[in-house]
């Protein structure tokens, strides 16, 4: 009977990030896929600002920088030329140190994530597959199959779902996955390509009710194709072929296609299942929630499940929080899914809307009035805090407490940049810490000493002012980066008290690490 402290159903991303944190912060992980090896192939592109800020903490950011594609602008086309075009560049450059959208196909993403975690001496156990679970009350009984048995049986502390939209593990649980099915046929086709779309940016076509984005790869020529077909065509999806889809990306777009390195169809589906977490089994990512490509959310927020869950599952397991600490994960994720299969819902259906009224939308109207809404400073970084998460706050979750200025608990902490330095560069530990901008005072600091608390002082600048931060208060951050106590007196007695309601006690979540 092998024994860890956390399962984890699936290899995809979301799978590999939490083994990742888990690894780092000590925890005994272990995980399986059933597939024979990772995937040559995704349909996931984009990784957000917020995604990036956040693999700092395992010297991530950089890597995937380096190695794939920075997007400056999205280009809206009407009648077979630019009709307008959103520079990404200037929008959120006072937000994040990542004021782009970056391009790094899933499968080189995986391949990235399982080399560190090999690092880390944690290997994905391949052609392995769950047969089904158990919670026992105090730790999950499994069966799995793998090549080198018919059926083994382990145990773990915990398991989580990470296995697929088709999840096994949320089917196990049975917590529904309540939502619809669009009836458009996505399709995907990795292309190397000649014309002005093949220029490094992002280029999405609002002529019809089929949508057609050019998505830039990197290498010269290189791009994804994403469009979808609505009428007969999609009745046989699995029969489709590049030629098929092909004329509109080359009259509407003038796109001239050399070579097709890759094509395929799927269905896309708006889901959240009901829970998040049952018992000692949780679920993550495309197990808890699917909607359309819209904004490029999908990978991101998977990946957002596994940050929050991974730090609360190490405390718990190191004993230093009360099980109760755990409720928090589905409180704090199940709201952002919903509303986000709910944005993303309205953003596709706009863009795919037939009608001589929908028509005129996107093709008159939008072109006209995007712009001129993209014009104003306010209106762009809305959309761009959106869309790349880093506006995404647990201000209402039982975690979160106090307000100092602008900053709540919940919130993320504000970038800000000084001399060239950054404040979010401090959070790379995965631990607790806290920040004070400005005087720290006496009290503060010898607290902060006396529990081994990471104590980050940044001398007082106009630039801390303008991001909505206070003078001399002090912000509690959680492991995962984002302020769990804001209190403006900077007083140490604000932080017990926090801890205590909570029964959270910091330090390193496992001795020696």
């Amino acid at each position: 009977m092998t024994r860890s402290d956390v399962l984890i159903i699936g290899a995809g991303p979301t799978g590999l990030v939490l083994a990742l944190w888990l690894a780092k912060l000590g925890v005994k992980v272990r995980i399986i896929d059933k597939t024979a090896e990772p995937g040559t192939t995704s349909r996931a592109l984009a990784v957000q600002a917020r995604t990036l800020e956040l693999y700092r903490q395992l010297d991530l950011a950089d890597a995937v920088v380096t190695h794939g594609h920075k997007v400056p602008a999205v280009n809206l086309w009407v009648k077979g030329e630019p009709a307008a075009r959103l520079p990404f560049e200037k929008v959120g450059a006072d937000l994040t140190p990542y004021s782009f959208l970056q391009i790094f196909p899933q499968d080189q993403h995986e391949r990235l994530l399982i080399e560190r975690l090999e690092g880390l001496g944690v290997s994905v156990e391949r052609q392995t597959e769950l047969l089904g679970f158990t919670d026992e009350g105090r730790h999950v009984a499994a069966r799995l199959r793998s090549p080198a048995a018919d059926e083994e049986r382990c145990e773990a502390s915990y398991l989580a779902g990470c296995d697929g939209a088709r999840s096994p593990v949320r089917e196990t649980l049975g917590t529904g996955f309540p939502g619809g099915t669009y009836r458009q046929v996505f399709y995907v086709a990795d292309v190397e390509a000649s014309g002005r779309p093949l220029d490094g940016e992002l280029h999405v076509d609002l002529d019809e009710a089929d949508f057609l984005g050019v998505f830039p790869l990197a290498g010269q020529g290189r791009a994804r194709l994403i469009g979808t077909v609505r009428d007969e065509r999609a009745e046989h999806p699995d029969s489709l072929k590049f030629q098929d889809v092909a004329e509109r990306a080359i009259e509407h777009l003038k796109v001239k296609v050399e070579k097709v390195n890759w094509f395929s169809t799927y269905r896309v589906h708006h889901r959240v299942t009901e829970h998040f977490r049952k018992g000692r089994a949780f679920l993550l990512g495309d197990a808890a929630h699917v909607h359309s490509p819209a904004g490029g959310q999908g990978m991101n927020t998977g990946i957002g499940d596994a940050i929050n869950l991974a730090w609360k599952l190490a405390w718990v397991l190191a004993g230093k929080a009360p099980e109760s600490l755990l409720d928090s994960y589905e409180a704090e994720r199940i709201a952002f899914a919903r509303r986000l299969v709910a944005t993303t819902d309205r953003v596709f259906t706009f863009a795919t809307a037939e009608g001589r009224i929908a028509d005129l939308l996107r093709t008159r109207i939008a072109p006209l009035v995007i712009p001129r809404i993209a014009a104003f400073e306010g209106a762009r970084e809305w959309l761009f805090k959106t869309v790349s998460q880093i506006t995404l706050n647990y201000r209402d979750g039982p975690l979160s407490e106090g307000a100092a200025g602008e900053v709540h608990g919940g919130d993320r902490l504000p970038w800000v940049r000084v001399d060239g330095a950054d404040n979010l560069a401090a959070l790379a530990t995965m631990s607790w810490q806290v920040h004070v901008y400005g005087s720290v005072g006496p009290a503060l600091a010898a607290w902060c000493t006396d529990h081994d608390v990471p104590l980050n002082r940044f001398d007082w600048r106009p630039e801390h002012q303008a991001a909505g931060l206070v003078r001399d208060a002090l912000y509690l951050l959680r492991p995962d980066t984002y302020v769990a106590l804001a209190e403006g007196s900077g007083s140490p007695r604000a932080i017990e008290r926090y801890l205590g309601d909570r029964g959270i006690r910091l330090g390193a979540p496992v001795p020696g690490k």
